[in-house]
């Protein structure tokens, strides 16, 4: 049976070690500890050295019964800023941060689970396949270590990442793919005051290109926005050079396709028309995953709710997640709600029932499995 005072007490521990984005390692070697504690073979990979992360992924892996196919569990171990000295409050059965940082229930609420669910299966010597899990570096801001994940020591095709901040019985089966986009657009510099007429600005380029563009919901599901707008020096200088960045994302690859050339095509057509230039990238940051309502992953997570008496549900996400780089390495990934709320912000918090019922379904899946 799921220890309730267990977790959360594990939990409590876990957010207070700092392990904001490329600066993981303390946190990881904690986790490694804890796993060969339980009886994994623990490896850290050399992700971090690619990435700038003074850590690797940590990849472990629990012997077990051969005859049964080996699952994944998946969460990320950074946290986003501020994430340094954080100091959970518990109030009215829900933890929250003390306000000055984020809380890291993304995603130390999913470690938390897996933790506490392979403690319950060794105490209580339940039969089970084997259990690989993967702690990822630098989740945020751009999913580096799943993409940098030593995918040759990885044995399970099924995959459960616990990361969506629905309440546990939420499986997310689909994901967009994401297009970032950086555009540096080059005008001319002349005085504003003396010979304005002898420039080309960069900002009314980019004004004239980003007022052309469709933006925001696009449909129900393709999404894109501007975010950020860099340059000018003075305003006595018509403006030489601005960059602006920002993101197309969809479900479907090829509606992303067309939006991110349709961004693309609004700045191209303000250049010509104001005799500018630009400089133009759109890398595609992940692609879009869809795993089918009756696939057998998601039926064996709606047969371990249905045991548990939580309601299972499936839905599309508008985000992008560690889900989306394993099935694009031939893993088939779902993600499920861990509960956790007002995630990246000071508000953040997660309730210790949801918390519990996380470690309920992992367990529950591993039996299942």
């Amino acid at each position: 049976m799921i220890n309730r005072e267990r977790i959360v007490e594990k939990f409590l521990e876990y957010v207070q070690i700092d392990s904001e984005t490329k600066n993981e390692k303390e946190f990881a070697e904690k986790i490694k500890g804890e796993l060969e504690e339980l009886g994994f073979s623990v490896y850290i990979d050399k992700a971090g050295e690619k990435v700038g992360s003074n850590t690797g992924n940590v990849i472990a892996k629990l012997e077990g019964n051969k005859d049964a196919e080996p699952i994944l569990f998946s969460a990320h171990m950074d946290t986003v800023t501020p994430g340094i000295g954080i100091k959970p409050v518990i109030k009215d059965e829900v933890i929250y941060s003390d306000g000055t940082t984020i809380l890291g229930s993304d995603d130390k609420a999913g470690i938390a689970a897996v933790i506490e669910a392979v403690k319950v299966l060794k105490e209580e010597n339940i039969d089970h396949g084997n259990i690989e899990v993967v702690f990822s570096i630098y989740e945020e801001g751009g999913l580096y270590g799943a993409k940098n994940l030593e995918y040759d020591k990885i044995e399970a095709k099924r995959a459960f990442v616990l990361d969506s901040g629905g309440s546990p019985g939420e499986i997310i089966i689909k994901g967009p793919a994401q297009d970032k986009l950086v555009a540096k657009i080059i005008g001319t510099p002349a005085h504003a005051g003396v010979c304005p007429e002898e420039g080309i600005s960069a900002i009314q380029v980019a004004a004239a290109a980003i007022a052309k563009m469709n933006l925001l919901r696009i449909d129900e599901e393709t999404t894109a926005n501007i975010g950020i707008i860099e340059g000018g020096k003075a305003t006595n200088i018509v403006c030489p050079e601005v960059t602006i960045t920002g993101e197309a994302r969809s479900l479907v690859n090829e509606k992303l396709d067309k939006q991110t050339g349709h961004m693309v095509e609004c700045i191209e057509k303000a250049c010509e028309e104001f005799g500018a230039k630009a400089e133009i990238e759109t890398p595609r940051a992940y692609s879009a995953f869809s795993v089918d309502e009756n696939d057998e992953i998601v039926k064996l997570v709606k047969k371990a709710c249905d045991i548990l008496g939580f309601e299972a549900t499936t839905k599309a996400s508008g985000g992008g997640s560690d889900t989306n780089i394993l099935n694009g390495n031939g893993i088939k990934a779902i993600n499920l709600g861990v509960g956790m709320k007002k995630v990246h912000t000071l508000e953040e918090y997660i309730s210790i029932d949801d918390l519990t019922k996380t470690a309920k379904l992992v367990l529950e899946i591993i039996k299942n499995a």
